[in-house]
């Protein structure tokens, strides 16, 4: 009977405003969400990109690193403090891995892929039995610095500051990377290598050092992603595994070898499992495949799946 008179009276003007209002900011809360969910992927997906393009190898040990950065940012914050942590734990991935580039990596340029993945592979299940070993395999509980929580509002909407300080460093490493690569030397000798490798080395111009630089800017970025993720998504032995095929998936859509390919399609991944998760829960993580399918289906090579623009 109650809900005949609801069904027969309508609600004033003002409650449905009222509803609607909440409505949108509750979308614009999971578009929030999204975006740094996608800026998370990004700084995953896109070392996965640049050390895939210049030296043909499927790094499938990117995981690893950022469950290293995530641990050492636990690790150093113990030690010296929050400030230390964030700043130390990033730069040790992104050194560690100039160092497996040096060693390892760059033995497999050149060789069969598959080579390159098993390596990977197993250099992946090693990080993460090292983590078991010294850290133990149940979860680190690692809480937000208490200056950075507190929520910022504006009208209804409402943020919490440390998801606002995190989109805010993600936006940074962003346009830093973007700027080492389209607007140094450094970058120029990247993307040249890419696209023409034998133009360039006949041009007295030696690559040899560029793959380790490359490979310390991409496992950096992972290693950045795990030190802000960190007491968001919690710190165990797995976590490499978990983000690792939703970052492969954002490269398959954004196209191989493309920046801003690999920026779209990280954006448009986290918008739409932003949205979903509210909307319809259930299908939240199958709406990345979906995407992936239905993308792949009417561009196969991805968004953007060329390769870096040709040094002019």
């Amino acid at each position: 009977m109650g809900r005949q008179n609801r069904r027969g009276r309508p609600r004033p003007p003002d409650s449905r405003r009222a509803i609607l209002g909440i409505e949108i900011v509750f979308v614009l809360e999971q578009v929030a969400n999204g975006l740094l969910l996608g800026l998370y992927y990004l700084l995953i997906a896109l070392g996965l990109s640049i050390i895939f393009s210049l030296g043909g190898v499927v790094n499938l040990a990117h995981g690893a690193f950022y469950a290293l950065g995530a641990y050492l940012m636990v690790w150093i914050t113990g030690l010296a403090g929050y400030g230390a942590g964030f700043a130390v734990s990033p730069v040790a991935v992104a050194l560690l891995g100039m160092l497996v580039e040096r060693l390892f990596l760059r033995r497999f340029y050149q060789a069969d892929p598959v080579l390159g993945l098993l390596f990977t592979f197993g250099l992946a299940m090693v990080i993460e039995q090292a983590l078991r070993m010294v850290f133990g395999a149940s979860p680190v509980q690692f809480a937000i610095p208490p200056y950075a929580t507190g929520i910022v509002a504006a009208g209804d909407f409402m943020y919490p500051i440390y998801r606002l300080a995190m989109l805010s460093v993600a936006l940074a490493a962003l346009a830093g990377t973007w700027w080492l690569l389209y607007r140094t030397p450094f970058g120029k000798v990247v993307r040249a290598g890419i696209n023409d490798p034998d133009m360039v080395r006949a041009l007295g111009i030696s690559l040899a050092p560029v793959p380790t630089a490359v490979a310390g800017l991409g496992i950096g970025l992972a290693g950045l992603a795990g030190a802000l993720m960190a007491p968001i998504t919690g710190v165990h032995p797995a976590m490499g595994q978990e983000i690792l095929t939703a970052a492969f998936v954002v490269v398959v859509i954004g196209g191989l070898g493309s920046f801003w390919g690999v920026v779209v399609a990280a954006v448009l991944v986290g918008v739409i499992r932003g949205l979903t998760s509210y909307f319809f829960p259930p299908a939240s993580e199958a709406s990345l495949y979906l995407l992936m399918l239905l993308i792949l289906l009417v561009r196969p090579r991805g968004l953007m799946g060329e390769r870096m623009q040709r040094l002019e």
